[in-house]
């Protein structure tokens, strides 16, 4: 189990085209012996969308990790003071997530927590998804890029053609993202390929 003992905050933003795809790395951090807390935006708690119900997202997040998600701004700020949990990671993230994050936003549960988590300097992992990550949001990607205890799911253009703006993680190496920024490490490559 290569996350036995460990605590893992686990925010979800409303990146609706991701989610399918990012609850099963849920399931396999609790599998591979993590600690799951999760965490929702507001947008993905109260979103539906013809990508799945957002009542839906919050019962299978529950099922999987066994805990209520962390929903207010009340709820997430003792992340920080209690020392809650040993890493939080963003996936997916979105533009709007990312920007906020950058300028020092603190407008939601998401937010609180991580900024909460960041106070103890401790790892953040983000897995961005959005639209714009080559657009208006590029200049915030490079912010993040460059600060402390910020690390980066592997991330490409996931539709050059159609969207050449639109950059998003590999959810698939959230876990090997996890193991590397607990060391201090970012992973490498960052900027990955999709084939196409």
């Amino acid at each position: 189990m290569r996350l036995k003992g460990v605590s893992v905050g686990f925010a979800l933003t409303g990146s609706h085209c991701t989610i399918k795809e990012t609850l099963p790395q849920v399931k396999l951090l609790v599998k591979e012996g993590a600690d799951v807390i999760p965490i929702v935006s507001n947008a993905l708690e109260s979103t539906d969308t013809r990508f799945g119900r957002a009542e839906n997202w919050i019962k299978e997040l529950k099922a999987v990790t066994g805990r209520e998600p962390i929903n207010t701004i009340t709820g997430a700020e003792p992340v920080g003071p209690k020392k809650l949990v040993d890493v939080m990671v963003i996936a997916p993230c979105t533009g709007n997530t990312l920007a906020k994050l950058a300028a020092g936003i603190t407008d939601g549960p998401v937010l609180m927590a991580t900024k909460a988590h960041l106070r103890n300097l401790r790892p953040v992992v983000i897995a961005i998804s959005t639209n714009d990550g080559l657009g208006l949001n590029a200049k915030n990607l490079g912010l993040l890029l460059n600060a402390k205890n910020i690390y980066m799911v592997p991330f490409g253009q996931d539709s050059p053609a159609g969207k050449p703006n639109s950059l998003k993680a590999n959810m698939n190496l959230i876990l090997d993202t996890i193991e590397a920024a607990l060391q201090g490490r970012q992973i490498q490559p960052v900027i990955i390929s999709f084939s196409t």
